[in-house]
């Protein structure tokens, strides 16, 4: 019975270990959007925004409604599902 309760804990606490890994193309976005608040950067800071209103400025600079220097080009390299995995990664990313 402690196997299986052990088990069971296990599966329920590996979503949430999942949840920390980056999707792919964060990690280019966090050379200019730090994930650590000890960074200082003049690039907003993404961690802790919601993730809804994260993708919804990654699809505006992608299709220029939104100004930019960098990002309407960095965004157009996005498909709209990888842009949603990378802002509800640092939607759910501790600040």
């Amino acid at each position: 019975m402690k196997l299986i309760a052990a088990t069971f804990a296990i599966l329920l606490a590996a979503p949430a270990a999942w949840a920390l890994e980056a999707p792919p193309g964060a990690m280019a976005c966090s050379g200019c959007h730090a994930t650590s608040a000890s960074v200082d950067t003049p690039a907003p800071r993404l961690v802790g925004m919601k993730a809804d209103d994260i993708l919804a400025a990654m699809l505006a600079f992608r299709a220029g409604a939104r100004p930019a220097t960098v990002m309407d080009r960095i965004a157009k390299g996005f498909t709209e599902s990888e842009a949603a995995a990378i802002a509800q990664w640092y939607a759910t990313q501790p600040n």
